[in-house]
């Protein structure tokens, strides 16, 4: 993901509007003059390790980090502010250091802390909590009795002693009614015992489990509760009032209807998107990224600072997880692989993993994970972004060149038959050319594909904020078309386009780091990006709309509900009723953007629309001798108010309506402010 500006130039107005029909006369329309089929991974999505993308949106864990990879310190100060000025985010809030509150006395210069860290034999990553609970041989509890009967026998001048002492995390949301589950990682004095893990509901209430027994290697006790009372800040606790220590490994809790530990609700609004191929996991983190960190046991797996991103990675979603959720919601995998920091070796392995026998090296372990069967993946993007100086391993376009083409080399070793995506970027130059086109003149005969980013920003003309993604991807069409013309030998080749991210970003995060909230005129510009795709289909084969969920996403959650954002409505639309086989139109005229495509058995048209404007639209069409049923099929999305939203646990502002219509085909209206879609059946 970029982290810098892209303007796109007023230029690219004329380009898609270059002439107007008389008023009142119809739109010619031969529906025998088509282009090549639209791509259904145009529909695609992007997930990446980001803020509360996968973590706090997709993936099911409400406890942060879990395992521990902030030190425990009587300083409990974990969250920082930050701004992201190229974005216009304003502050937002990140963890910067432990979530976790000791509960108990300090340490002084005399007396220990409550809590230290373990970093001798700590259960994972390279520290676990010790709790501490009585260094006069006494446990707590007879600590207390024993205070409150001197307090009884003299004149009341003794105090209680510290109650039950351990850690406690805050901001856990219930629901009343619901099951949660879960496991705590303990080991301990056998004095420690029992150890009580409760939440302490927003109205008081505590639910309870207890772990009765310790012993000195670290075990897994199963936890589950069901609240009696909706919250939104619970406090989850693991206490003793024992002797001795013990320590904490890992601990989880999640909402008992969890899908292999993805959230159900959103796991459901997934499956409603259909989206054919998701790209994972990055994006900039894959540059920093370690694919063997997310492997095995994921109470075992260490946690890691993110390390493109703010926040701690905890590495619960790794392969073999993103892999069960692609099966999970019928989608293909798009894996990125880390030419950053990563080496050509690890590349190669991490294929192998994928889609390796079980014979091989890289295959007996992804067996021995309970995967046996190779994945067969087939979409592989040759890293991320490495033209950009904000990129983990940064490196000149020379040097580059080297790397895409060993890594290409040593993958296919691994597999020939695997579709590589090349870094491309015609925003960049460098001291050989644009990017993509020394890209393409230097590796073409190492890739399949080529990729392109683009993002843009709030304009504070609407016409011009809604036009500004189709621009761009209209400007990334005619570069590629010149590259084809201009380099020897690349057309035979057929290298199209992904466009792995593309999106608004723009506004307050108030989702979590780079969680904007999207207006109804972010689902307009949505759209007129996909028509421009449509009639580009020729030169782009996937975009991948970026990213799925809070980040930047098509879809917003809370810690109890998940929803459709405004930009994710058109994605659905177009995904389930639009054609596939685009028509060729005559050039735009004026603000309505129209996009019209056959259904693959050529039983319909389909027409959709874009009308930024407030007045509604009517569009006349001669079609050329065709005729339609008299009833037809439209949907609509509609908002009079441009600035609309839609909020997780809220009804929405602004939905899909299907409905069925009186119409030929000649008269199509648009109501102002809307995308529709109609489908006409011939007759």
């Amino acid at each position: 993901m970029k982290t810098f500006r892209r303007i796109v130039t007023l230029a690219l107005l004329t380009s898609l509007a270059p002439g107007a029909r008389a008023a009142g006369q119809p739109l010619q329309i031969d529906p025998a003059k088509t282009g090549p089929p639209i791509s259904r991974f145009i529909y695609g999505q992007f997930i990446e390790h980001l803020g509360h993308c996968i973590y706090g949106g997709l993936w099911a864990e409400m406890l942060q980090d879990r395992k521990f990879g902030y030190a425990i310190t009587d300083n409990y100060n974990p969250w920082a502010t930050k701004e992201d000025p190229s974005w216009n985010s304003g502050p937002f809030r990140y963890l910067n250091a432990s979530p976790w509150r000791v509960v108990g006395p300090p340490g002084t210069a005399t007396t220990p802390a409550t809590v230290t860290m373990d970093t001798n034999l700590p259960f994972t990553g390279a520290q676990s909590p010790v709790v501490h609970l009585s260094t006069n041989g006494m446990s707590r509890a007879e600590e207390n009795k024993l205070w409150l009967d001197m307090a009884r026998k003299s004149s009341g001048i003794f105090t209680p002693g510290p109650g039950p002492v351990g850690i406690s995390q805050d901001e856990l949301a219930l629901v009343k009614g619901k099951t949660y589950t879960g496991r705590v990682v303990l080991r301990g004095d056998a004095g420690a015992a029992p150890v009580i893990v409760q939440i302490r509901q927003d109205d008081g209430t505590v639910l309870t489990e207890s772990v009765k027994k310790l012993s000195l290697a670290f075990e897994t006790y199963p936890l589950q509760f069901k609240a009696t009372s909706n919250s939104t800040n619970a406090t989850f606790s693991i206490l003793s009032e024992g002797k001795g220590s013990f320590v904490i490994g890992a601990v989880s809790l999640m909402p008992a209807d969890n899908l292999n530990g993805w959230r159900s609700d959103t796991v459901a609004l997934l499956k409603q998107l259909d989206a054919p191929v998701y790209r994972w996991p990055g994006g900039n983190f894959v540059s920093g990224y370690n694919w063997r960190d997310g492997l095995g046991d994921r109470d075992r797996r260490p946690p890691r600072a993110n390390p493109a991103w703010t926040g701690m990675e905890p590495n619960d979603v790794g392969i073999d997880e993103f892999m069960q959720l692609m099966r999970m919601i019928g989608a293909e995998p798009y894996i990125s692989v880390n030419t950053g920091l990563g080496t050509v070796q690890q590349a190669a392995d991490e294929v192998e993993y994928f889609n390796g026998a079980a014979t091989t090296p890289m295959g007996k372990l992804r067996a021995a994970n309970g995967h046996p069967q190779p994945y067969q993946v087939r979409y592989w993007a040759v890293g991320n972004e490495m033209f950009g100086t904000w990129q983990l391993g940064y490196m000149t376009i020379d040097k580059y060149i080297l790397k895409h083409n060993s890594v290409a080399a040593a993958v296919w070793k691994v597999d020939p038959s695997i579709q590589l995506v090349g870094v491309g970027d015609i925003g960049t130059r460098t001291g050989m050319g644009i990017w993509s086109e020394v890209m393409l003149r230097n590796c073409a005969t190492n890739m399949n594909l080529i990729s392109e980013h683009y993002y843009v920003k709030e304009q504070t003309n609407l016409l011009s904020h809604i036009e500004q993604l189709a621009q761009a991807i209209h400007r990334v069409a005619l570069a590629h078309r010149q590259y084809l013309h201009d380099i020897p030998g690349l057309a035979a080749r057929n290298i199209r386009v992904v466009m792995d991210e593309w999106n608004y970003w723009y506004g307050p995060y108030l989702y979590g780091e780079l969680g904007v909230q999207y207006h109804f005129k972010d689902a307009l510009g949505i759209a007129e990006g996909l028509h421009e795709y449509f009639r580009n289909s020729d030169i782009f084969f996937m975009a991948n709309y970026a990213q799925t969920v809070n980040v930047i996403g098509a879809i917003k959650t809370s810690p109890t509900a998940a929803a459709f954002d405004t930009t994710a409505l058109p994605l659905l639309l177009y995904r389930h009723h639009f054609g596939s086989i685009p028509i060729l139109l005559p050039p735009r005229d004026g603000p309505l953007d129209i996009s019209a495509a056959w259904t693959a058995d050529k039983k319909a048209i389909t027409v959709a629309m874009v009308n930024p404007e407030n007045n509604d639209r009517t569009l006349l069409i001669d079609w050329s001798g065709i005729t339609f049923n008299n009833r037809a099929q439209r949907w609509l999305i509609h908002n009079p108010d441009p600035q609309s939203f839609n909020e997780p646990g809220k009804p929405p502002a602004v939905a899909i309506v299907q409905s069925q219509v009186s119409t030929d085909g000649k008269e199509l209206t648009a109501p102002g402010l809307s995308v529709v879609l109609y489908r006409l059946d011939l007759r």
